[in-house]
């Protein structure tokens, strides 16, 4: 395997290795979507069968979908799963200010994730991957779009390339189709948000009184980030106040601290 590649201009690492030992069962998210990654992880593993009816397995996969909603967790459970490293990739990271260093950074990448075996993942794909129409983009990223698209369409060997992003309405139509599969992430449904708060709030005893089903309808259209947020913020409530268990009002206070987290976000607070 190649040393990892640095930015000439700025001498950092262009990507990082990461490892990880996650259970699928962790991973809560629509059953289609799972349904998909669980294809793509079954087809890794068959890739020699297919070989023999000349077909190959799914390499290069789009997540799309609102911030927080699995994707980079998925990529790290493929990774798990497959026990193979994830290297991550941030495409702000590889855009460059200097004319041409871009397309070298990129180049340097798909150099190190064709010398060996990898799940990559492109995080933050949309930067790049922006409409090449829009008057307003910089002629640079213009370019480097072509450039990705080649080298996408070249790449060798056996890696997984992953790609996440926030705003697939912004993606070049000629993206879509060099990948192989396009998984979605909703926001999750009550079920979901249900077993989101079960799951994370297991380290901690609980109020026998709790009303879960109440602090799910207080979360519809956040995402599981939003509610593990929630759900760290309701245990160190209870931790702080010294009580022996989590109570309904940890988590109800946590909620309505999150509401006015995003209010400031969103410039909602009525302010003039």
């Amino acid at each position: 395997t190649l040393p990892i590649p640095r930015d000439t201009e700025k001498g950092f690492p262009l990507l990082e290795i990461q490892h990880f030992d996650i259970s699928m069962d962790s991973l809560l998210i629509s059953s289609e979507a799972k349904q998909q990654l669980e294809q793509i992880i079954r087809e890794f593993k068959d890739a020699d069968i297919f070989a023999t009816y000349n077909l190959q397995n799914k390499r290069k996969i789009l997540f799309c979908g609102k911030p927080g909603t699995g994707k980079t967790f998925s990529a790290q459970i493929i990774s798990s799963v497959l026990q193979i490293p994830l290297v991550y990739i941030r495409f702000d990271s590889i855009i460059s200010s200097y004319l041409g260093e871009t397309a070298s950074n990129l180049r340097k990448v798909f150099d190190f994730v064709e010398s060996g075996t990898w799940i990559a993942l492109f995080d933050e794909f949309d930067i790049i991957g922006k409409n090449r129409d829009d008057s307003h983009e910089h002629g640079e990223i213009k370019r480097v779009v072509n450039n990705f698209l080649q080298m996408l369409d070249n790449i060798k060997g056996d890696s997984i390339i992953l790609a996440a992003t926030n705003h697939q309405y912004m993606l070049d139509p000629a993206i879509w189709r060099r990948f192989d599969d396009i998984i979605y992430y909703e926001l999750p449904d009550e079920n979901i948000r249900k077993a989101l708060f079960e799951l994370y709030l297991r380290p901690i005893k609980k109020d026998p009184g709790i009303d879960l089903p109440k602090a799910v309808i207080m979360t519809q259209g956040l995402s599981p980030a939003d509610i593990k947020m929630i759900t760290e913020e309701a245990m160190k409530l209870s931790i702080l106040d010294s009580r022996h268990c989590l109570g309904q009002g940890d988590i109800e206070k946590a909620i309505n601290k999150f509401s006015r987290r995003e209010k400031v976000k969103n410039n909602q607070m009525g302010d003039k």
